[in-house]
């Protein structure tokens, strides 16, 4: 199957927006007797992948886990090629993305990074910030209790500076906080690699997404695999706390109060 085919799936009950923590780079490499860093080059075809994937499919916001506020403890050279990694793939897809409408935006505490990257991280999102074919969203020194924690002082500082009352901070409020607030919730979360975890990944947002786990590892997820995943998703109920038959009274009636 080339990446041009269009895989077979359900439109009508496709997910709006998918997130996916890529793992499986490291030991992709090491079964091919290779260094952990040529697993990353390969998983960033993978990437590329994905997005055409997703967007030739209709998904409308794609959120990728590409750094960890927890994997700078990994050994220094993978987190210099990674970062590496990361300024060439910006410069080399940018153009691209923007060629089909996908407007790019990286999440996460970016302070950390280098100002070299800082800079190419605001080029690429002031570039294709007006595209509304697709968000492609990509985690980079990203967790998800940091971004609660984010949310919170700025809650706070809201409080503080008279904007904002203590007893009108609900959850509502505070959401609107969180990273990707303008972005619907993500229905499916894929983690490939073979591990059941989702590893401080979107924590707030994920509260009502559908998890799928895949043992392909990320180099290897092609059309083929996430198509299976996006199938396995539209063949699930979400009750969003609801009872089967009170979901079905809502959609038989139409009111489902979808955002």
């Amino acid at each position: 199957m080339t990446s041009e085919q269009r895989t077979e799936l359900n439109q009508e009950m496709l997910p709006r927006h998918v997130a996916i923590i890529m793992d499986g780079n490291g030991r992709w490499a090491k079964m091919r007797g290779k260094a952990r860093t040529s697993g990353h080059k390969a998983g960033a075809v993978s990437v590329r992948k994905a997005v055409a994937f997703a967007r030739r499919n209709g998904i409308k916001a794609l959120t990728l886990f590409a750094f960890s506020s927890e994997n700078w403890q990994r050994p220094a050279l993978e987190v210099k090629v990674l970062m590496e990694l990361f300024v060439t793939v910006l410069n080399r897809e940018v153009d691209e993305l923007h060629k089909h409408g996908v407007q790019l935006r990286i999440i996460g505490d970016v302070s950390k990074f280098s100002e070299r990257l800082q800079q190419k991280i605001r080029e690429a999102e002031q570039k294709t910030a007006g595209n509304q074919d697709m968000i492609l969203n990509i985690a980079a020194n990203y967790g998800g209790r940091w971004d609660i924690v984010q949310a919170t002082q700025k809650a706070c500082q809201a409080i503080q500076n008279g904007e904002l009352e203590v007893a009108d901070l609900n959850e509502e409020k505070l959401a609107s906080y969180i990273t990707l607030a303008d972005c619907p919730a993500p229905d499916l979360l894929i983690r490939t690699g073979g591990d059941l975890r989702i590893s401080n990944f979107l924590l707030w947002q994920l509260a009502y997404a559908e998890l799928y786990f895949s043992d392909v590892l990320w180099p290897d997820f092609d059309d083929h695999a996430f198509a299976q995943a996006i199938n396995s998703y539209v063949k699930r109920e979400r009750r969003f706390g609801l009872t089967s038959e009170q979901l079905h009274n809502m959609l038989s009636t139409g009111d489902t109060n979808e955002d």
